[in-house]
């Protein structure tokens, strides 16, 4: 690639970052490291209507967590600064007027009760294009029907405008997009989008412009709920003259709801019992509390992963589990899937899991022992360190470890009810009561040597292996979970061990 790879991720401080958003910083980030390029970060507030306080803090804390270093933006600094635009408002009102003076644009003067009844009548018409654009616009209040004059004089009073783009009546577009190939368009049933307004604010379609072309943005990469935009954007870099310098678009696929059925929401998510957003939320306006992803036991390392698959693919690999690195340099917007991607809350923990399973056991043994001490349990570290080892390969999170292996330490007051109906039988009391008194007689109750004898002991007495062993884990562990039962037993000891034994077959 020639030139300087400059991309931006420019999300709206609108509340909290939802995984869609986190995506396309994801693979804005990655396609800037694989050509050593720039990761920018701007923050387009200019609808402050829907400004939420904290949200700005939020997608940088965000950004953090993910491990996404940003090279420019309003605390990072740069040369193209500044990186919020509110605080760019001075720069819009020049190139806003530039596109009314070289007759690209229009003052329009419509009230929202007038736009309300054209498109009342254009419904009740059941005309084929309503909008206001090309087939509209002259039935407006605007300056293409009042002439220069009377809109100096309508700006001169004060009156509240608009500044609207002055769609061409009938052009056909070819638009190229890095993942979908060419895109055609018809000016003719695109609306005059608003652009500035008398507030001295504009819109996302001049900031944004404006913006990526001072900043130098060499690569657009954002959604597909942009795609439809991607025609005024190509008229107002055409407009501006700056056609030669415009950036390469690419618009990522949908994140779908796990069913492939529309796109994802939050909803979904409180609905279906997992997190929407990276880090934990508290909305300002509404009180409501969202946990995130850090909140849920998910590593950043594990998110950035899966997160990172939703739509993309490496080619020519079966390989699942990356290091950022690798990403980084596998990571093409030419193997990034056009159709939506299905979001999938169990595979995300089976990443989790993975970047779980490879951290030493004393490692684990730090969150094993939080957790115990939670419960008012103290445990060693040795002890922690081997339980992790053997109950590690049944948890998908760190909080798990303890969760999964609490019968160590606590003997069971109660029996899962489904596992006794299964394994519970009416000649099992005597068979325990048999099998406790054989392992009275067992010296060595290491791990190896009860699977060797008790083996043996089922065998000779022509037993099967699940008729002893599935009852004993029921009675040991008051469920049928857990490591291999001889680790438990060694564990556990011979005294607890024939203890619980004993106690179960009397209370179950």
């Amino acid at each position: 690639m020639n030139k300087e790879v400059r991309v931006r991720f420019a999300p709206s401080p609108t509340g909290a970052l939802h995984l869609g958003g986190v995506r396309t910083a994801l693979f804005n980030y990655l396609f800037a490291r694989k050509h050593g390029g720039k990761f920018i970060l701007r923050i387009e507030d200019t609808d402050q209507t829907r400004f939420v306080p904290g949200a700005e803090d939020y997608i940088i804390r965000s950004l953090e967590w993910i491990g996404l270093d940003i090279d420019e933006s309003d605390i990072k600094g740069g040369e193209y600064g500044p990186y919020k635009q509110s605080n760019r408002k001075h720069l819009y009102t020049q190139y806003a007027e530039q596109l009314v003076k070289d007759g690209f644009a229009y003052y329009a003067f419509d009230t929202p009760d007038e736009l309300e009844q054209m498109r009342k009548k254009l419904e009740a018409e059941k005309a084929s294009i309503q909008c206001y654009g090309p087939a509209t616009r002259m039935t407006m209040k605007n300056q293409l029907t009042f002439g220069d004059e009377q809109t100096k004089l309508m700006l001169q009073s004060g009156a509240p405008y608009v500044i609207r783009f002055k769609m061409p009546e009938s052009e056909k577009l070819v638009l190229k997009d890095i993942i979908r190939g060419e895109i055609n368009a018809d000016t003719s049933i695109l609306d005059d989008k608003v652009l500035y307004k008398s507030d001295g604010m504009p819109t996302y379609h001049l900031a944004n412009i404006v913006d990526d072309h001072l900043m130098k943005i060499s690569h657009v990469i954002r959604g597909e709920e942009w795609l439809p935009s991607l025609p005024l954007h190509y008229l107002l870099y055409r407009a501006f003259g700056w056609t030669d310098t415009m950036p390469e678009f690419a618009h990522l696929p949908l994140i779908l709801k796990p069913d492939g059925k529309g796109k994802l929401s939050k909803r979904d998510g409180d609905r279906l019992g997992f997190p929407v957003f990276p880090l934990h939320w508290e909305d300002p306006k509404s009180g409501e509390v969202s946990k995130g992803y850090e909140e849920y036991g998910y590593f950043p390392e594990a998110f950035l992963n899966m997160m990172a698959l939703l739509g993309w693919n490496p080619g020519n690999t079966t390989q699942e589990i990356f290091t950022k690195e690798e990403l980084c340099n596998l990571f093409t917007l030419e193997h990034v899937n056009k159709a939506g991607s299905k979001f999938d809350p169990e595979k995300n923990k089976w990443f989790n899991k993975q970047y779980m399973l490879v951290l030493p056991n004393e490692e684990l043994a730090k969150y094993f022992i939080e957790g115990a001490k939670a419960d008012g349990i103290e445990v060693s570290m040795e002890k922690a360190t081997k339980i992790c080892g053997l109950v590690k390969d049944r948890c998908n999170f760190t909080h798990d470890l303890w969760k999964e292996s609490t019968y160590f330490f606590i003997a069971p007051t109660e029996y899962d009810q489904v596992n006794k109906k299964k394994f519970w039988k009416e000649e099992t009391p005597e068979l325990m009561k048999k099998c406790v008194e054989f392992m009275k007689g067992i010296a060595d109750f290491s791990a190896k040597n009860l699977e060797d004898t008790i083996s043996a002991w089922i065998q000779e007495n022509q037993l099967s292996f699940g008729k002893v062993l599935n009852p004993m884990r029921l009675l040991l562990c008051g469920a049928c979970k857990g490591p291999h039962i001889f680790d438990i037993l060694e564990d556990l000891g011979k005294e607890e061990s024939i203890k619980r034994i004993e106690t179960g077959i009397e209370k179950i």
